[in-house]
């Protein structure tokens, strides 16, 4: 790398390689994931709630672009293995599993990565309890449309996922690129 690279003071650079101790990763990660965790089931609570009281479950927040509506879906993203209940608790499960052992064996953590697996964390457990408790359907209620046309609805917990798989791109387009110690350096 050039002399001119390496005193190159990018501040998303800055950013995205900002370690911290595992002390402080601790008190980023569990209250970002306990407040997802809420954020997700209340949302989902008071939503189902308030539009089961009305004569027709949607509500329309900005007219031809957004709205509240009751959709439980039986798969993943998009209704992607709708019905596969089992499977789905199990990947869930599996993937809950390695974001917290990602988390916990982590020796340097950075705090965007700590960030997004706390999001990760959140959003999967989110999602869980509702497989769980819910009959395998996941509650979704956040519709954005134009026309006819509508994004499939979701909710608070798929926006953190989404959220964290965006923060870990770019972790990895503007983070450092480590080496391993057995590869020599080019220069």
């Amino acid at each position: 790398m050039s002399a001119e690279g390496e005193n190159c003071k990018c501040p998303l650079k800055s950013f995205f390689n900002m370690s911290i101790s595992v002390a402080r990763a601790h008190l980023l990660f569990w209250p970002v994931v306990i407040v997802g965790i809420i954020a997700d089931l209340w949302s989902k609570s008071a939503v189902f709630k308030w539009l089961d009281t009305l004569d027709f479950p949607c509500y329309s927040i900005i007219n031809g672009f957004f709205q509240f509506v009751l959709v439980e879906n039986r798969g993943a993203a998009w209704g992607i293995a709708a019905g596969r209940t089992n499977p789905l608790i199990i990947i869930s499960a599996v993937a809950m599993v390695i974001v917290f052992g990602v988390f916990l064996f982590n020796r340097k953590p950075q705090g965007v990565v700590v960030f997004s697996l706390a999001l990760f964390a959140a959003g999967i457990c989110g999602n869980l309890y509702d497989r769980i408790f819910n009959n395998g359907k996941v509650r979704d209620f956040l519709d954005f449309y134009y026309g006819d046309w509508h994004f499939p609805a979701f909710n608070i917990a798929d926006s953190m996922l989404t959220v964290a798989v965006a923060i870990l791109i770019l972790a990895t387009i503007f983070g450092d690129k480590h080496d391993s110690p057995s590869t020599p350096d080019p220069m």
